[in-house]
């Protein structure tokens, strides 16, 4: 007897060379064929080729993990923050809703003031503060407006392996220099890229490609590390975390100078407060989230070897 052969989904990365995209790259391979297209191939400021890029693959599954992320750099250069952030995801989710295909968008904290006392729920009214805050906002909104069945997770203090981060940063200047003095009145939790990239993997596995595509909860929902600290607190946790493997510091990570972010001015304001529920998304689509100092380690295993 013949079986009947099952269709391999295909499943379309964009920037698929930044921290998130790189960690998707492993983390969706089980589930089919991965498409992977960077800036080259797939130019975010150019929707034409956009949409062609989609038309072409014609994927069941878009993740946008691309981005216009140079936070201070927007505050001059508002029109390409606003061209990748915000009218290239309402593109996708054109594309998405013509296919009937699922899109995944990844947001941020910058979307809120900052200004609350406790954590930030989904509902919350959003109020950005930067111009990048309020590009990604607009992606938001268009993602919304397409009516396509998607996905959009907001995520903070983003770190991984691959390219540049705040992790990396400590750990070189902790090899350079004696003193260090790093912001500890912003508050949030370091969240892991991998981290990311698995919680997309079980979604799109359990709830889209084998779930009723009908009953899909699309919306927004927040994604982040268990926990909170400042960037003072996780500078530390990294510091004192290499420092027990073993590697040569400088810097002694319990001498770390706890400043005000008054006394790092910076171009594009950030939010004092990061923190972000993650309730609906545990509940949803019953993920566990680990705490940001299990992040570190597994960071460091990935850095260090």
């Amino acid at each position: 007897m013949q079986r009947d052969t099952i269709p391999i989904p295909t499943l379309l990365v964009t920037g698929s060379n930044g921290q998130v995209g790189f960690e998707l790259r492993r983390s969706l391979a089980p589930l089919g064929r991965v498409i992977e297209v960077d800036r080259a191939a797939c130019d975010l400021t150019n929707p034409k080729q956009l949409r062609r890029v989609v038309q072409t693959w014609r994927p069941d599954v878009i993740v946008n993990a691309a981005a216009y992320t140079a936070v201070d750099k927007a505050e001059t250069d508002a029109n390409s923050a606003y061209v990748v952030n915000g009218v290239a995801p309402g593109v996708l989710a054109g594309q998405a809703k013509a296919l009937g295909s699922l899109l995944i968008h990844y947001s941020t904290d910058y979307v809120f003031d900052g200004r609350k006392t406790g954590t930030y729920v989904e509902t919350d009214a959003v109020d950005p503060q930067s111009v990048y805050g309020k590009s990604k906002l607009a992606g938001e909104q268009a993602v919304a407006e397409s009516g396509a069945a998607a996905l959009v997770l907001r995520t903070c203090w983003v770190v991984g392996a691959h390219g540049s981060n705040f992790a990396k940063t400590m750990l070189k200047l902790g090899r350079e220099r004696d003193a260090l003095r790093v912001i500890a009145d912003q508050f949030g939790a370091p969240t892991t890229a991998a981290l990311i990239a698995d919680v997309t993997a079980q979604i799109v596995a359990r709830h889209w490609l084998h779930g009723d595509r009908n009953r899909f909860p699309s919306g927004v929902y927040h994604l982040a590390a268990a926990g909170e600290t400042t960037w003072h607190g996780y500078a530390t946790e990294v510091l004192r975390s290499v420092a027990a493997r073993g590697v040569k510091l400088k810097v002694d990570p319990a001498r770390i100078e706890a400043i005000p972010a008054k006394a790092y001015p910076l171009p594009a304001p950030r939010p004092a407060n990061s923190r972000l529920d993650t309730s609906k998304l545990r509940e949803t689509f019953g993920v566990h989230l680990p705490d940001w100092k299990e992040g570190v380690q597994f960071l460091l295993d990935q850095i260090l070897s």
